[in-house]
């Protein structure tokens, strides 16, 4: 049986490596369109889950939502909070974990996660606490990577050189309707998924290798497990990916990555 609480612990230090706020201020725009997907309105109360730097926790707070961001990297919330002083946004961020939220039942009008709760190693759990959180009638809002877009095709072939532990099940399941419906069951009332592309921009495929290898805490620490021979085999095989996905015409990298937004309603 794998040991999800020992998972948990190499990916908090995984995702804490590098700075995670360059790579989160790229996808910014998926968090507005969670918020007006699950259609927020002012004075409700929104909780984030695994709100990273910020990103959906201030998106909701500039709704004028009451908003609390909640994730297992203290240094990500330190960033989170200075964002919302600069930005003058009202949200308190809580350290917290996905699997065990240190809140109440029904707390929350609205629960969002947006390509955060996919990545919990024990994802019944993980639903089952967002289910609890959330009050009856209220909404649960997700943005999951798809397991056929370029972002879950490359957790596929970073999962080739660094597999990951035995009986674990894939995050991209979270980004299926069948696997969302799946995990929350009968605690939903209706489901409305739609899938959505969020287009990286990069000056080449190989100055998006060297900007994740600087920045995004996954693809450096696969690095820093392989030897010479295996990094460069590793870079040629996430180039190649990239430049399939590529759809820029002119020798720049424009790069969709298919995901899968979700808007639930708690039964």
């Amino acid at each position: 049986m794998t040991d999800l609480a020992a998972v948990k612990k190499s990916q908090q230090v995984m995702w804490a490596g590098g700075d995670y706020a360059t790579i989160g201020a790229r996808i910014l725009i998926a968090s507005e369109l969670l918020c007006e997907a699950a259609d927020l309105r002012a004075g409700q109360k929104v909780l984030d889950v695994g709100t990273g730097t910020g990103n959906t926790a201030l998106a909701a707070a500039r709704r004028f939502c009451e908003v609390t961001g909640i994730d297992y990297v203290p240094a990500w919330l330190e960033r989170a909070r200075e964002r919302a002083r600069l930005e003058g946004l009202e949200a308190a961020f809580v350290e917290g974990d996905a699997e065990a939220i240190p809140f109440p039942d029904a707390s929350f009008d609205v629960v969002l996660s947006t390509y955060g709760s996919m990545f919990a190693p024990d994802q019944e759990r993980t639903a089952r606490e967002m289910l609890r959180v959330c009050r009856a009638g209220g909404k649960i809002g997700m943005a999951n990577w798809t397991p056929d877009g370029f972002s879950g095709q490359m957790f596929r072939v970073t999962a080739r050189y660094i597999p990951p532990p035995p009986g674990l099940k894939p995050a991209s399941r979270w980004g299926t309707e069948a696997g969302v419906r799946e995990l929350f069951g009968d605690g939903i009332a209706s489901l409305r998924v739609a899938r959505r592309e969020l287009v990286f921009r990069f000056r080449s495929a190989r100055h998006r290798t060297e900007f994740f290898r600087a920045h995004f805490g996954p693809t450096i620490k696969a690095f820093e497990a392989l030897d010479a021979a295996r990094q460069e085999e590793f870079t040629r095989e996430l180039e190649a990916l990239a430049e399939r996905f590529n759809r820029s015409g002119d020798g720049t990298l424009v790069l969709p990555s298919e995901y899968l937004e979700v808007v639930a309603v708690r039964r």
